[in-house]
């Protein structure tokens, strides 16, 4: 759903006869002459998200390790979309729209120290120890 509305805010906004971006203001970072830093925080965003997508694709593919690497792409594409939505939006500084900011960023900070502080012990640790011993055992050392 994500990309979905993602693709459809980006084509509305490419095609709005307001801004008059084109395609290079939604493919290029900094390449809109229109509000180029917040744009451009956008399209990286977004272009953050496309290799989320494609490894997941791929993921068969490319391995665990690449994938879970790309995957913390997150961590960093959801705060510049955010930065993107506050300083390009026409709403940005109506209340409504400060208290969707404020609560969504309430709910991923929340989410965050939670995944860093109580987040169970890591369920292979035991399984890569044991391996590691097996290694090791097998070579002779």
């Amino acid at each position: 759903m994500t990309l979905v509305f993602l693709v459809l805010h980006i084509v509305t906004a490419v095609v709005d006869p307001f801004t008059h971006l084109g395609l290079v203001a939604a493919l290029i970072p900094f390449g809109s002459y229109y509000r180029t830093v917040w744009l451009g925080l956008g399209t990286i965003a977004f272009e953050l998200l496309l290799a989320i997508i494609a490894t997941s694709l791929l993921r068969q593919h490319i391995g665990a390790r690449v994938w879970r690497g790309i995957h913390w792409l997150a961590y960093v594409s959801w705060p510049i979309a955010v930065i993107h939505g506050i300083g390009t939006g026409t709403d940005n500084t109506a209340i409504w729209m400060l208290a969707i900011d404020v609560v969504c960023v309430a709910a991923v900070v929340s989410a965050l120290v939670w995944r860093l502080v109580a987040a169970p012990p890591d369920p292979l640790a035991d399984e890569r120890r044991v391996a590691a011993e097996r290694a090791s055992f097998g070579t002779g050392r």
